[in-house]
């Protein structure tokens, strides 16, 4: 059976703070893993990424631009969850109403509602069955943290891979129909891509399809 994440918080009370200090610093690196892992990050980088590929330029809109988007986006949807963790976590910590150790519980419990809400039954149940875990009921409390992050990604994956499939088809069918054209006029040495490049843009743009697309990807979380 794996350690969950509350065996290393319960034990963590009873550390001097000098290692408190050195544990902090070091988890302060996995904190990019950790927000890719819980949150809606991945979804959204994924999809906006193969939207490229969809439209035939890799390179447009550029990488940072891509992150920093899918970044302000998961601040966004990820908003009452953050409200949660300060309203009931952070404050009442900076207050000196809790310890590290609640702080820490309170921190993660909504994170793990969230996961809960958007994974799969199939994929947390795989995890589960290869943990070899049996739960009567699933919550919050009952599901350890390194089960639920694997069933979550993968569910997130999945999700963006099915929203990435449907994306591709106005832009293959495009492709296909000025490929087409182009081999009944025997204009064989121009490259399709040339040629139906401006009407997936004019496609984008006139359909309003980013911002449906955004508003999709948005209300797709529960």
């Amino acid at each position: 059976m794996p350690i969950d994440l509350s065996t290393i918080y319960n034990s963590f009370g009873k550390i001097d703070i000098n290692l408190k200090i050195v544990f902090f610093l070091t988890f302060l690196t996995f904190i990019p893993f950790f927000l890719i892992a819980t949150t809606c990050f991945t979804r959204i980088v994924i999809v906006l990424s193969l939207l490229r590929q969809a439209m035939g330029v890799p390179q447009v809109p550029p990488t940072p631009v891509i992150i920093s988007l899918s970044l302000f986006l998961t601040l966004f949807t990820m908003k009452p969850v953050i409200d949660d963790i300060e309203k009931n976590a952070l404050t009442p910590y900076l207050e000196k109403k809790i310890d590290d150790v609640e702080f820490i519980k309170r921190s993660i419990k909504p994170l793990k509602k969230f996961m809960l809400r958007n994974t799969r039954k199939d994929d947390l149940a795989l995890f589960l069955s290869i943990a070899n875990i049996k739960l009567k009921t699933v919550t919050p409390d009952t599901v350890p943290m390194l089960v639920l992050i694997p069933a979550y990604m993968i569910s997130e994956i999945r999700t963006a891979l099915e929203i990435v499939f449907l994306i591709y088809l106005p832009f293959f069918v495009i492709d296909v129909i000025v490929a087409t054209i182009l081999m009944a006029m025997g204009m064989m040495m121009i490259p399709p891509m040339m040629i139906s490049l401006p009407f997936k843009i004019l496609l984008l743009v006139l359909s309003n399809g980013l911002e449906y697309l955004i508003r999709a990807l948005i209300e797709t979380y529960k």
